[in-house]
Formats: C-alpha cells, structure tokens, sequence
C-alpha cells in the first residue's frame, strides 16, 4: 500500500499554512494619516526644497540611513530603478563592461544595457550562490567598470575577496541587495560595503511599501548624482551649479508619502522579522540536515544569512530520483499558504540562468553589446558558467517554509514531510521504473 501521497497515500498535511502579512494597524494608520492630510507626495522637479521630497518620504530616508549605518539611503519607486539610478551615477556609458551575476531577477544584469554598457557574467559559488571572486577576476579586461553583485536568497557575497579585486582593478562594487535587508558580512551590514547599494521593498521580500526600494552610499558625489537621477536632474543642472551633467539626466524614479508612511512603520519591524526567519530555519535544518542527500546553506564566518528564501541542494545519486520527482512527492505532501493557493511554496532552481533569456541570445538591444563603441567581445552561450547551470537544472530547489508567522507545528509539518519523502524514496523509484 502506498505510503506516499504522489501515489495515493494521505498527506502529512492539506490545511494551507499561514500566509506572509507584515501589514497591520500601525501602517494602516500612518497611510490615513498622509490620506488625511491631502499631501500624497510632494516632490518637484526643479531646485528647491520639495526636490527631496515631502515630509514622510525625508523621515523614511533618515530612519533607512540610521538602521543601516549609512551616510545616505534615498529612496526610489523600485530595487530596479535603484539598480538603474547606481549605473548612471556611476558614470556607465557605451563601450563600458559590468560584471554581472547570471543567477538573479533579470533587473540585475539589466541595468547596464540601461545605458549602453555590457553586462558580463561570472559564474557563482557552489557553496553560497553568489559571485565567485575567481570567476569575476577571470572576466575583467580593460573594458570592465563596476562589479554588480547579488546578496542572493538573502546569503552575503563573498565581500572580502570581492572588494580587494575592485581594489586591486580600480572597479566600482554595486550590491544588489534586495534579498537581503540586515544581512551581515562579518558584522558589515551589505548594502553599505561597496560603493552603492540597493535594497528592494516589493510586496514579497521581508518587508514592503507594495512596491518601493532604498539606495544606500556614503559617497557625496554619488549622492547628489543619485538624487538627480531620481528625480529630473536636468532640470536642475543649472540652478545647483553642478559641473559634470554626464548621465544626470533624470527619471521619475520617486516614491510616495504614502509608501514611505507604511516603510517607516514596517522598518521598524525588520529586526523581529530576521530574527525569526532565522529562527525558523535553524529549527528546520536541525532535522533536514539529517536527512542524506540534503545539503543546507553554508555561511561564511560571522556572517548572517536572512533568508529571503532557503536554497537547499539535491544530490540525485544519493535518493536516486531526479530532483524534479523528489519535489513533486513533497508538493504532494505539503501544500501552499494562504494567499498562494496556486503557487507552490517549494521549487527547483531558481530563475533560469540570465544570459539565456532571447535579450542576450539574440543580442536583442540597439546598444550595448551591438555598439559600435563597443570593442570587446561577449559570450552568453550555454556553458559560460557551469556551475551556475549544474545548480539550476539539477542540484538547487528553494522553499519558503520559513517565514514568520508559522508555528512549532507548522514548521514540524515541513519536517515530516520531507522525512516521509525521503524514507519512502523506493516509492518514487518503483514510478520511475514502471514509467
């Protein structure tokens, strides 16, 4: 008789777990007060004082600099446009390469194109999933400009080798944050370790304003590009007095009173939210490190991972099935939460590696890589990073069974389904034979 719910068996579990909701009264409160006051935001376009912003957007940005240690955080409608804004002030133009992460949201390795540079991609680490220095040192040519590296699923680079390249190549370090709000590199929170960081506040990660994001420098001169950026800067290029216009054309990259009301009040939940993340994990991985063939995130040092998601690799020769069935089986065993219904909570790989995707395939751009100011030469031909597409297609899944607001019972539900999986493994392989 079959034991495993793939096959026909009962589940350990079919009520939906609880879904993620970081909303509550006091946000609800801080939005009807801005609603009360008429003023929904308050940026112009122009020099003068409402340049920065209304009132709430400016407290929001000088709550984000003092949780964070940062010089500077301004604030922008999105981690993308943050990403945008951090090459443009950068001084990226035609002809100039960016190192990029192929195992990331496509913004990630976008925002070079944005203005005409050429995004290059390293391959990443095997034991945490971000950029490998050894990878990145191998693609630099006199072309090279900036590093943009992702603090991927909410587990920080490997910053120390990272910035001493940067150093040693006069290159600019871009964090793409967004994953990982308070994670630590050997007690430096990221974000604020390179040049410029990026922090997202879209409605999945640990905490939002519904769509939002927050840029972090300690830089003056990046600073005042940033704000240009965000905000029009050519028209006020001339009032202000600034001497190199280059790139400082700008945007409307701005964010609302009301989205910094709800992100003033949620900042201050993100230290409890981390903490129990962090919890919840260390519960879950006590038992599935027990499990054979299971391999959990590995962290550097005294550093600290905030998982954003938890990344587990899959070793097929151990259970003998394909990754694909193992997780089927689990599916089947568990369900989604609240609010995800149809999604499932679990899945292999993350995002297919980015220089894939028909944009690099197809060199589907009219700069960029097809400039003629461009005098390198790209490959985003499958097999330019082998370690990235041996985790993507066969080794990594992720899970969101870990995030606050699950109970002991909820997170041992997770536990037995995994170990009912995998002590019933014989199962999945009797299917595989028949089929």
């Amino acid at each position: 008789m079959a034991k495993l719910a793939i096959n026909g068996g009962t589940p350990v579990r079919t009520n939906l777990f609880p879904g993620y909701n970081t909303i509550g009264e006091e946000e609800k409160k801080a939005v009807m007060k801005v609603l009360d006051s008429g003023n929904l935001s308050q940026f112009l376009g122009a020099w003068h004082k409402d340049f920065f912003g209304g009132p709430t957007v400016q407290q929001f940005e000088k709550d984000w600099a003092t949780a964070f240690g940062s010089k500077y955080a301004i604030s922008v409608n999105s981690n993308t446009s943050g990403l945008f804004t951090a090459i443009g002030a950068l001084g990226l133009k035609p002809g100039d390469e960016v190192i990029v992460s192929p195992y990331s949201m496509s913004a990630s390795a976008l925002a070079p194109i944005i203005y005409g540079a050429v995004p290059v991609f390293a391959d990443v680490n095997y034991d945490n999933f971000g950029l490998n220095p050894e990878s990145i040192e191998s693609k630099i040519t006199p072309r090279t400009k900036a590093i943009l590296i992702v603090h991927i699923f909410g587990n920080p680079a490997k910053m120390d080798e990272i910035m001493a390249i940067a150093k040693k190549h006069n290159l600019y370090v871009i964090e793409d944050a967004a994953q990982a709000p308070m994670a630590a590199y050997k007690d430096k929170l990221v974000g604020t370790i390179g040049d410029v960081g990026i922090f997202s506040l879209n409605y999945h990660k640990h905490i939002h304003t519904g769509e939002g994001g927050v840029i972090t420098t300690n830089n003056d001169d990046l600073a005042e590009r940033i704000y240009m950026i965000r905000n029009h800067g050519e028209n006020i290029v001339e009032p202000k007095g600034v001497k190199d216009p280059f790139n400082t054309f700008g945007y409307n990259y701005r964010m609302t009173e009301m989205e910094a009301a709800v992100g003033i009040e949620q900042l201050k939940k993100l230290p409890s939210l981390i903490e129990e993340r962090i919890k919840n994990v260390n519960y879950l991985s006590s038992e599935l490190s027990k499990i054979e063939g299971l391999t959990l995130p590995k962290i550097e040092g005294n550093s600290r991972h905030v998982y954003y998601l938890h990344a587990i690799k899959f070793n097929k020769e151990v259970f003998e099935v394909d990754r694909t069935t193992f997780l089927n089986a689990i599916k089947a065993e568990l369900p989604s939460s609240v609010g995800r219904e149809d999604t499932p909570l679990i899945a292999g790989g993350y995002v297919r590696p980015l220089y894939l995707a028909p944009l690099y395939q197809q060199r589907a751009t009219h700069c960029s890589f097809n400039c003629e100011k461009y005098k390198g030469s790209v490959d985003y031909s499958k097999g330019i990073c082998p370690v990235v597409e041996k985790l993507h297609y066969e080794e990594l899944f992720t899970h969101e069974y870990i995030k606050p607001g699950l109970s002991k019972q909820d997170l041992d539900d997770v536990i037995d389904g995994f170990k009912k999986v995998a002590e019933n493994v014989n199962e999945l392989k009797e299917v595989a034979l028949e089929a």
